[in-house]
């Protein structure tokens, strides 16, 4: 890593090694967009892949959550190719979405190509950016919001208009109407509707509810953000640099990978028994750490993914923690803090 008194890195850069990863990338916009463009390419293409890999392995006579399956089930719950009883009765709409996702992928794939090769190595005009520039990164915070509003919108669409979500509750695919009861839904958030924080919601009017209101408050608060410069104290509260936006970003990450798994673990309306096994037992004082109570060595596709979102959570925050310190000018090597390269990556 580098102090922001140093020069702007090139691709290449002897000071940094290929495992650096887009560390040689931080003050070359151009090439940090095609970076981050080829990545989502692979995510796409993995989901795309690995959906068409279960399609092909599935079968319709034994229950899913005994098959090892993860993206199957949550195209399940959402409604895609399932009957009454939660029963498996078109497959077809999996085959879709696998190759949709391949598709997408190229062209994901090729964007990601022409910026990390052929682009420029910094974007010009109003596309680029400084990480000090506080209205720049508030700009850029705010599209992030308003892109995740979106997403949460879409599935509120899907619940209510477009055939609906799987409810365990009546073992069908229906078409769901939102809570709209603000205060009713945020005593989820405080604790009040029961065991286990968020993941105690039962029903899925509720479920639709919260997601149409989060989708309001991103895409409120991301045009507020596009709008409007970051105030002098949110300046002052935070460290402005590409470190530090690491640090915040994988934090965050962290925080959702545990409330992940604390929903995976313990829900059965989002995550329905039939296609994802029994609740488990949250348990640190035998193993696996999240296992069915009297089943211990049945290992469901809900143990697992609790686990893999317990452990990625970890390790996330770790991530946060150590590009916290590196951003607040801690020098590991010197096991002080070195005010010089507060700031980390500039």
């Amino acid at each position: 890593m580098t102090s922001s008194a140093q020069a702007p890195p090139q691709v290449g850069d002897s000071r940094y090694f290929w495992w650096a990863g887009n560390a040689r990338l931080t003050n070359l916009s151009g090439k940090l967009l095609g970076a981050h463009v080829a990545h989502a390419g692979l995510i796409v293409l993995w989901a795309g892949l690995y959906t068409l890999f279960e399609l092909d392995r599935f079968d319709s006579s034994l229950p899913m959550f005994e098959q090892g399956l993860i993206v199957l089930p949550n195209l399940a719950r959402l409604g895609l190719g399932v009957g009454d009883g939660g029963a498996i009765v078109d497959t077809t709409i999996y085959h879709q979405v696998g190759v949709v996702h391949l598709l997408s992928s190229a062209v994901l794939g090729i964007g990601g190509i022409y910026h990390a090769l052929g682009g420029p190595n910094i974007l010009p005009g109003s596309y680029g950016y400084k990480w000090s520039d506080r209205a720049q990164m508030g700009n850029i915070l705010g599209n992030h919001l308003c892109i995740l509003g979106v997403g949460a919108l879409f599935l509120v669409a899907k619940a209510m208009f477009f055939g609906g979500l799987y409810d365990p509750a009546v073992q069908q695919v229906r078409l769901v109407s939102p809570n709209l009861n603000l205060a009713h839904l945020f005593g989820y958030f405080f604790g009040s509707e029961g065991r286990f924080w968020l993941a105690a919601v039962d029903n899925l009017e509720d479920v639709v509810g919260g997601h149409l209101w989060l989708g309001i408050i991103l895409i409120g608060g991301g045009l507020w953000h596009i709008n409007n410069p970051p105030s002098q104290w949110t300046q002052n509260l935070f460290v402005w640099s590409g470190e530090a936006y690491l640090s915040y970003s994988v934090g965050a990450v962290g925080l959702m990978a545990l409330v992940a798994t604390l929903f995976v673990s313990v829900n059965t309306t989002v995550f329905p028994t039939e296609f994802f096994g029994p609740a488990l037992s949250i348990g640190f004082d035998r193993a696996p750490y999240f296992y069915i109570p009297g089943s211990e060595g049945v290992y469901t596709n809900r143990v697992w993914l609790a686990n893999v979102h317990l452990w990625l959570g970890f390790f996330f925050i770790q991530g946060h923690i150590w590009h916290a310190l590196q951003a607040a000018g801690f020098d590991f090597s010197k096991g002080k803090v070195d005010a010089s390269t507060r700031g980390g990556i500039a």
